[in-house]
């Protein structure tokens, strides 16, 4: 199996031409399929996909980790650049309506989906919503709802979910990942790890039956770790054997640093313009 997997949008950038922005987008090209995992905040996919040679036309399926529009804000721009109807693959809960508590003035943020329903249906978008895990193809699966097993990994208690008047905690339970299986193990690629990366792993070895984690790439969601979780997320990862860790955007550049010091050359930072290529 030839897998290659290119970050189109991230916090940062590998190379000149391209647009750093807060959020995330990558593409994963693996037996003869092509699959968006979320589209980043606005206009950053579409550009940094043209500086790469990248036609999104070409996409089959799009993934949407959760409903926060630094993952979902460049849907339109992507879905006008494919001017085609693909699917889009993701949990109900995208459409709820989600709000960031600011952490100084107390006040909520509206940091949902940037658009009606309607208007990306119009653009080509197909929905496909399920709570469930979902193959893509016979080695290709979306985790569906992650269960919270760890005691050490908690949501972030500044997100919300509001309805009518008020807000609640937002469970998060659109989070979601994408999971390859390779004849080297598994390769997991994260939107934000909201539920914990550590939580989410453990439901991929749940859902493919596979033990061996080869690779995690993508936004872990430790920005504002403790010590103590970053400790036992570190000590997980190597007992879990992973072999490439690319770290983006949420991850936090004191955990992105640690984890560097942790995995040597295992380590490396994810950002818009990285190619992997697996094996």
């Amino acid at each position: 199996m030839r897998l290659c997997i290119t970050t189109l949008s991230e916090n940062t950038v590998a190379w000149v031409g391209l647009l750093a922005e807060w959020g995330l987008s990558i593409l994963v090209e693996v037996e003869g399929v092509k699959i968006l995992l979320d589209t980043g905040t606005s206009i950053s996919t579409t550009h940094n996909a043209a500086s790469l040679g990248i036609e999104l036309s070409q996409v089959d399926k799009i993934v949407l980790s959760h409903g926060h529009v630094d993952h979902t804000g460049g849907l339109r721009e992507v879905l006008g650049r494919m001017k085609k109807e693909v699917e889009v693959i993701a949990h109900p809960d995208i459409w709820a309506a989600k709000y960031m508590r600011h952490p100084v003035e107390k006040r909520h943020i509206y940091i949902g989906i940037p658009f009606q329903r309607e208007e990306l249906e119009g653009l080509g978008a197909s929905f496909t919503l399920t709570k469930e895990p979902l193959w893509i193809t016979e080695n290709v699966v979306t985790t569906g709802e992650i269960p919270m097993v760890t005691e050490y990994e908690k949501i972030d208690p500044n997100l919300y979910v509001r309805e009518k008047d008020d807000f609640h905690p937002d469970p998060l339970w659109d989070d979601r990942a994408l999971i390859i299986k390779t004849e080297l193990g598994l390769v997991v690629i994260l939107g934000c790890a909201h539920r914990g990366i550590i939580n989410t792993l453990l439901y991929a070895q749940e859902v493919t039956g596979e033990e061996r984690v080869h690779t995690v790439v993508g936004g872990t969601h430790l920005i504002s770790a403790s010590e103590e979780r970053l400790a036992l997320t570190m000590a997980k990862l190597r007992e879990f054997g992973v072999q490439k860790l690319g770290v983006s955007h949420c991850t936090g550049m004191p955990a992105a640093m640690r984890l560097a010091q942790e995995f040597g050359d295992t380590f490396f930072f994810n950002n818009a313009g990285t190619r992997v290529a697996i094996p």
